[in-house]
């Protein structure tokens, strides 16, 4: 449930119910909006069965949560959160714009990658060093010489790096050199890895499964989220349906969905929903339109020779006319993103 505390509520108010759940065993979130504060109550309402805490100074009236996710919900925290990585917000009024290969394949590759995204207006560079494949006998990625990589990348360009992370392994390596995680659409319900990425506090990328409804998603946030890691960042993949002309479907419609729910940005991804780069620009389009709060996409310096996923990246040319048109659709719906550096 969630506490709705009086306006002008006072801050000993809010301590002193906030030592009571606290010595019932029940964890404590604290939303301080721009009228109310909210306190949101984590654990088995049932303890509060005996203790009247509507009577307590500053409370207005006690709330029941229906949704099963909490933290993530919009209940506990009506505002919009923004994720602050070193300066950059994502959920604010500038759009966010992640790019770079699919996979970190060699120095020249990932540094020619960086310096082009940066010139058309990325914020971050994306690069796969651990890479889960379908086959057993594809490119796995170069694991941590892949982050030596990008870490050099970024010391050239002042990008943030966004990673993919697929064990606990692979989160405590990463941790050294990374800005952000990522989990794939494979890991969105490996519970395990998402509570060791709650632990680590780090922001978070976390990519909706192939078969996963919004709910499910929202829910598997909630496990990183309970962790105490409250910097998590949605993204939509697409996901698997009958259809074959794509790799995936794009559900731009979780975007409206998403924010309608919870107070998490959303931001997506065309280059994984579309599998073919031709339509990666018409789906940025519709995805900045419908309201996401940025884009991941895929760019490599020359598509042909990747090693993984080559039909779906970019060349630089076609990324930084993405860029001038997203910058067009930003001014018309009243946000904002800065078109080259």
């Amino acid at each position: 449930m969630i506490i709705v505390m009086k306006p002008g509520s006072k801050d000993s108010d809010i301590q002193e119910i906030s030592k009571v759940l606290n010595s019932l065993g029940l964890g404590v979130h604290i939303s301080q909006g721009t009228e109310r504060t909210i306190i949101g109550v984590i654990g088995d309402k049932r303890k509060l069965n005996d203790v009247p805490i509507e009577l307590m100074p500053g409370v207005e009236k006690l709330v029941p949560i229906v949704e099963s996710y909490k933290l993530a919900g919009k209940t506990f925290k009506p505002e919009p959160s923004v994720i602050e990585v070193n300066g950059v917000k994502i959920g604010g009024k500038e759009l966010v714009i992640m790019a770079g290969p699919c996979a970190v394949e060699n120095h020249d590759q990932i540094m020619a990658a960086a310096l082009a995204v940066k010139k058309s207006g990325a914020q971050f560079l994306r690069g796969g060093a651990f890479k889960p494949r379908t086959s057993p006998y594809a490119f796995q990625g170069l694991e941590e010489e892949g982050l030596k990589l990008l870490k050099e990348a970024k010391d050239a360009t002042g990008l943030n790096i966004i990673t993919e992370v697929t064990s606990e392994k692979a989160v405590e390596i990463a941790d050294k050199y990374v800005d952000m995680f990522q989990v794939g659409a494979r890991n969105v319900q490996n519970f395990q890895l998402l509570r060791e990425i709650g632990r680590s506090k780090k922001p978070v990328l976390f990519k909706r499964g192939p078969a996963t409804t919004v709910d499910e998603w929202l829910n598997a946030a909630e496990y990183i989220m309970s962790e105490g890691n409250y910097n998590v960042v949605l993204c939509e993949r697409g996901i698997r349906t009958f259809e074959t002309s794509t790799r995936n479907t794009l559900d731009i419609s979780a975007v409206p969905v998403v924010k309608n729910s919870s107070h998490l940005p959303i931001i997506v991804d065309p280059s994984h929903a579309a599998g073919k780069s031709q339509y990666v620009l018409p789906l940025s389009k519709a995805a900045i339109a419908a309201g996401a709060d940025g884009l991941i996409i895929e760019v490599h310096p020359n598509p042909k020779s990747a090693l993984s996923d080559a039909a779906q990246q970019l060349t630089p040319e076609d990324f930084d006319y993405l860029c001038k048109d997203i910058a067009k659709i930003a001014e018309i719906i009243g946000r904002e993103f800065r078109y080259g550096n």
